[in-house]
C-alpha cells in the first residue's frame, strides 16, 4: 500500500490526527508510550467491567433460574466466548487494514468495541425475554472479541523499535500498564455503585454506568492511536513492511513454530491474570458472603502494587534480560502455586496476602510477557504474527481460566487451581527452555 492510498483511506479522525502530526513533526517515543497506555487502559477497561459484571450482575439477570455457582460457570462460559472471537476478529480487520487503511481499521474495530461494550448496558433480564437474554449477551460478547481482535494497531512494535537500546525491557513493559490501570478505573466505578446503591437498585440498573463510560473511554482513545498511526516513524516502518499486514493463513504457515512458542511462553502470566482478577472475586462472592465492595477495594491496592511491579520489571529486565525476568517470575509463580489456595480460604487477611503477592507476581510476570519473542518473526510478517500470537495466548492461557479455575475450586477444592496455575508456569519454563534451544541452533 502506498502512502497516497493509505491517505485516500484514511477516516476523517485520522485526517484530523496527520494534521496534528505534520504540525508537530515528530512523535517522541514517550509520546507514543502515552498513546500506548492510553489504548491499552481503554481495552483493558472494557475487559474489566465486563469481568466484574460477569461475577456480580450476569448470574441473577440471566440465570436466576439454576443456583449461584452454576449461573457462575454459565456466565463465564460467554466471559471466554471473546477470547474465541479475537482470532477472527485479527483475521477479518487484517483484511480491512490491507485493503481499506489503518485508519479505517481502527476507527470501525473501536467503535465495535465501544458500541458492543455499551449496548451491554441495555441488556434485559432473564425475566423480561427469558434465555434470549443470553444470547443477546452472547452475540455482545462476541462483539468486543472481535473488535478487540481487530484493536491490534502496533504501536507496541513502533515502540520497541523506536526504544533506545538499553531500555527495550522498560518499553516492553509500557503497554502492559494498561491492564492494571484498566482493572484500577473498573473496579472503582462498580464499588462506587455498590456502596452508595442499594443491592435492588444496584441490580436494576446501577451496574449499567460502567458500561456506558466505555463509550466515551474509546472515543479518546481513538484519537490518541490515529495520531501515533499517522507518524512519519509508522508510515516509514508500514512502508518497510516491518508494521504491514500480512496475510493471517500465510503467516502461521510461515510462522508457525515462533506464533506456538511466542503463545506458550507467557502462560504463567496469563493464567495468573484471572486467577488474581476475576476468579478471586468469584470465590468471595460464592463461598464467604463478604461485601463485594470491600473486595474491590483490595482488588485496587492490589492493581496498584501490579504497576510498581511492573515498573520495577521493565528496570530488572534493563539489568538482566526479559528472559530471566519472565524465567525467573515464572518459578516464582510455580512457588506462589504451592500455597496460594490456603492463603485465599484462610479469612480476610489471608485472602488479601493472597491478592498482594498474586499482584506483585503478576507485575513481574505480565510487564515482560507482551512480545516475548517477536524478534524471531520475519520483518514482512512481525504485524501480523505478534497479533497472532497475542491473541493466541490469551485464548489458551486467560480465556477459559475464570470457567476452569470455579470448575475445578467447586467440585475438588482450592488446591486444584493452584494445580492449574503451576501448569501454566511449566509451559512457560518449558517455551522459554526452548526458544533458547532454537536460539542457539
Amino acid at each position: 500500500m502506498t502512502a497516497p492510498t493509505a491517505a485516500a483511506n484514511s477516516t476523517p479522525l485520522e485526517r484530523d490526527a496527520r494534521v496534528v502530526t505534520a504540525r508537530e513533526h515528530r512523535i517522541a517515543p514517550g509520546e507514543i508510550a502515552i498513546g500506548v497506555i492510553i489504548g491499552r487502559t481503554s481495552e483493558f477497561f472494557d475487559f474489566f467491567v465486563y469481568a466484574i459484571a460477569s461475577v456480580l450482575v450476569f448470574p441473577s439477570l440471566l440465570f436466576p433460574f439454576v443456583d449461584a455457582v452454576t449461573g457462575t460457570l454459565y456466565s463465564f462460559a460467554l466471559f471466554s466466548l471473546a477470547f474465541m472471537a479475537r482470532p477472527l476478529g485479527s483475521a477479518l480487520f487484517m483484511w480491512i487494514d490491507r485493503d481499506h487503511g489503518r485508519g479505517v481499521k481502527l476507527t470501525i474495530a473501536l467503535f465495535l468495541l465501544g458500541g458492543s461494550t455499551m449496548a451491554i448496558a441495555f441488556v434485559p433480564g432473564y425475566d423480561q425475554v427469558g434465555l434470549a437474554a443470553a444470547g443477546i449477551l452472547a452475540l455482545l460478547r462476541i462483539g468486543q472479541g472481535m473488535a478487540l481482535g481487530g484493536a491490534w494497531d502496533g504501536l507496541p512494535s513502533l515502540l520497541s523499535l523506536n526504544a533506545p537500546e538499553d531500555r527495550r525491557g522498560w518499553y516492553a513493559m509500557i503497554p502492559q500498564l494498561g491492564a492494571p490501570l484498566g482493572l484500577i478505573v473498573a473496579a472503582a466505578l462498580f464499588a462506587f455503585f455498590l456502596a452508595t446503591l442499594s443491592p435492588a437498585d444496584f441490580l436494576n440498573w446501577g451496574w449499567r454506568y460502567p458500561f456506558f463510560v466505555a463509550f466515551a473511554i474509546n472515543v479518546v482513545a481513538l484519537f490518541a492511536r490515529l495520531r501515533l498511526v499517522a507518524t512519519p516513524e509508522f508510515e516509514r516502518l508500514f512502508e518497510s513492511r516491518e508494521l504491514q499486514p500480512a496475510p493471517f493463513w500465510e503467516t502461521v504457515r510461515l510462522e508457525g513454530r515462533t506464533i506456538a512458542l511466542g503463545a506458550f511462553a507467557p502462560l504463567a502470566s496469563f493464567a495468573l491474570f484471572h486467577l488474581v482478577t476475576v476468579f478471586p472475586l468469584s470465590w468471595v462472592m460464592l463461598y464467604t458472603g463478604e461485601a463485594a465492595e470491600r473486595f474491590l477495594i483490595i482488588e485496587i491496592v492490589g492493581a496498584v502494587v501490579c504497576v510498581i511491579a511492573m515498573l520495577m520489571s521493565g528496570l530488572i529486565a534493563d539489568r538482566v534480560g526479559r528472559r530471566a525476568v519472565l524465567g525467573v517470575s515464572a518459578a516464582c509463580i510455580a512457588a506462589y502455586s504451592g500455597f496460594a489456595p490456603q492463603l485465599l480460604r484462610a479469612g480476610a487477611l489471608g485472602e488479601t496476602m493472597y491478592m498482594l503477592v498474586g499482584f506483585a507476581l503478576l507485575g513481574l510476570a505480565f510487564g515482560q510477557s507482551s512480545g516475548a519473542v517477536n524478534s524471531r518473526f520475519s520483518s514482512e510478517r512481525r504485524y501480523t504474527g505478534a497479533a497472532t500470537t497475542a491473541n493466541l495466548a490469551w485464548l489458551i492461557g486467560a480465556g477459559f481460566a475464570p470457567l476452569v479455575a470455579l470448575s475445578l475450586a467447586s467440585r475438588f477444592g482450592l488446591w486444584s487451581v493452584g494445580a492449574y496455575l503451576l501448569s501454566g508456569a511449566i509451559c512457560t519454563l518449558a517455551a522459554l527452555a526452548i526458544n533458547r534451544d532454537w536460539a542457539r541452533r
